[in-house]
């Protein structure tokens, strides 16, 4: 059976203080709604449909950043996650598999538990994810017979018995299309929000003889993030999560909780993290590689082999092949590093292209930016770069060259070449001990005078 994604990204999130709509807060770097997105994307979805309304178009354009093919429609009311539902009947006129609606503030289900719900949805018409909680709060319940869900009571609505119940509701569901839209149709908002509640879908389909049944889940999956202090629960509920799979995978970790990693973050197995590393999104590292202290990544790709670090900076574009030594101070950005090169410290290396086997000496920068524009330098095979050499791109440099310490390169240097390109040095005899006389007797009346 084709299977939809629903996901419901229309609150405002008072709560969270903000101008940006709730569901962009960012997680590990990606807005909160993308990780709803890519849970369900394990389902294979044939249609996925974004229900949003505060803020659409800033929901509109990261949705569709994610999924080029995602439809957004919105919710101008907010009456209730029923009517939310009822706003994709138009999206969805034409499929006809099943239905699960997801949260775009309920980021961290599982595509084991969504994968849970499909087996569920078998033997009956509508499967709702639950989880015992330790603190029910006003979560809403499930009422349980055996193994079929009776119906979804909110806490507002509840009695007190029904409050005593632990087992609560996550929100999520899943119903064919066909069956889904003709229980809303059924739905009134006879409730103490006077809204029309999803969750009444439950008691309706019970009443019409169907199957209901709820899939459970553990609670950490259901958080929901309503405030900032949620969101930066989920962000130490997504890292220690992220930590661990990568260290079931075969990563070392010296101090995990020390590690920051991004949604899309992939490490091979065999590579050890040092303390204080920090993955932005976009980053690739292949296996037997070691990334050490006080690293900062973003957008790159390291090859196997290399070392990166301590206090280095891989900007978006830095492709390094493979055993690439990248020491203290070094940043790189945009720039392809060949294999068995080192650019070991105190380095700016932007828009370039460095061949195999080369040595960059310390302090070495291409000027890549005019002002204006940027500008690429090229660098060979087999080359040693002096110490504080500039290079003034565009400029490019043969395989097996050379430039001198100190130098600033403005012209191209062919196969071979030493290029020394630095003013010739003057000595003048007894000069120094004159001018600190000179500034000495300057800072002695200075102080005077400031008595």
């Amino acid at each position: 059976m084709s299977i939809a994604l629903v996901i419901l990204a229309a609150g405002k999130g008072t709560r969270m203080n903000s101008d940006l709509p709730k569901v962009l807060h960012p997680i590990a770097n990606a807005p909160m709604l993308v990780h709803a997105m890519q849970a369900g994307t394990a389902l294979a979805p044939e249609r996925v449909v974004v229900v949003a309304g505060h803020g659409f178009d800033a929901v509109q354009s990261a949705a569709e950043d994610f999924n080029e093919e995602v439809v957004v429609v919105e919710q101008k009311e907010q009456n209730g996650t029923a009517h939310a539902v009822e706003v994709c009947r138009e999206a969805l006129k034409d499929f006809g598999g099943d239905v699960i609606v997801l949260f775009g503030d309920t980021p961290f289900v599982r595509a084991e538990t969504l994968k849970s719900m499909v087996a569920a949805k078998a033997e009956n018409a509508v499967v709702v994810l639950g989880f015992e909680a330790a603190d029910p709060g006003k979560y809403g319940r499930l009422l349980m017979s055996g193994d079929q869900l009776d119906r979804i009571v909110e806490f507002a609505d509840a009695s007190d018995e029904e409050r005593a119940v632990t087992f609560c509701n996550s929100g999520v569901m899943l119903a064919d299309r066909e069956t889904l839209f003709s229980l809303i149709d059924d739905i009134t908002p006879n409730n103490a929000q006077g809204e029309y509640y999803l969750t009444d879908v439950v008691g309706l389909a019970r009443q019409r003889g169907l199957g209901v049944t709820a899939v459970a889940c553990e609670e950490s999956e259901t958080l929901g993030i309503n405030s900032r202090t949620h969101l930066a629960e989920a962000e130490a509920v997504f890292q220690a999560r992220a930590r661990q799979e990568l260290m079931e995978l075969g990563v070392t970790l010296q101090q995990p909780d020390t590690v920051m990693l991004s949604f899309d973050t992939v490490i091979g197995r065999d590579t050890t993290i040092e303390p204080n590393v920090y993955f932005g999104s976009g980053v690739t590292i292949e296996s037997g590689t070691r990334i050490r202290a006080f690293s900062h990544l973003e957008g790159c790709h390291v090859s196997r082999g290399a070392v990166v670090g301590p206090y280095a900076r891989l900007r978006p574009g830095a492709e390094l092949s493979e055993n690439v030594h990248v020491g203290n101070f070094v940043e790189i950005k945009n720039a392809d590093v060949g294999e068995g090169t080192k650019v070991n410290h105190l380095s700016y290396i932007g828009d370039a292209t460095l061949g195999a086997g080369t040595n960059i000496g310390a302090g070495t920068i291409t000027c890549n930016y005019d002002g204006v524009m940027k500008h690429r330098t090229t660098i060979g095979d087999k080359v040693f770069i002096g110490s504080n050499t500039m290079f003034i791109a565009p400029v490019t440099v043969g395989n097996e060259a050379m430039t001198g310490s100190g130098s600033v390169i403005t012209k191209d240097v062919p196969d071979a070449a030493l290029a020394i390109a630095r003013s010739e040095q003057q000595t003048k005899p007894g000069v120094a001990r004159k001018l600190f006389e000179i500034l000495k007797k300057k800072k002695q009346k200075r102080a005077l005078e400031n008595k």
